[in-house]
């Protein structure tokens, strides 16, 4: 199997990825192949698709209005 040597890695980027790594219980190595996966296989966004899902959406709630009143009081609940 392939190896890699990476160089250089900034600091903050190596420890988020270590966080990552602990949080998923997998090694460094194992979370950085799984970013890299992630990162060469995601599919380019179609903006006509998301404007029309954008669009549908804005249809569906449109009958949903909320003031800015009750949008802040929601936000609010619940908090100290």
């Amino acid at each position: 199997m392939p190896a890699m040597t990476l160089k250089n890695i900034p600091l903050d980027l190596y420890q988020r990825l270590k966080q990552l790594a602990e949080a998923n219980r997998r090694s460094l190595n194992s979370q950085v192949l799984i970013c890299l996966e992630q990162a060469v296989s995601s599919q380019p966004l179609d903006p006509d698709l998301l404007l029309a899902r954008a669009r549908q959406l804005r249809e569906q709630t449109a009958a949903y209005q909320i003031s800015d009143e009750d949008f802040n009081q929601a936000k609010s609940a619940g908090r100290p």
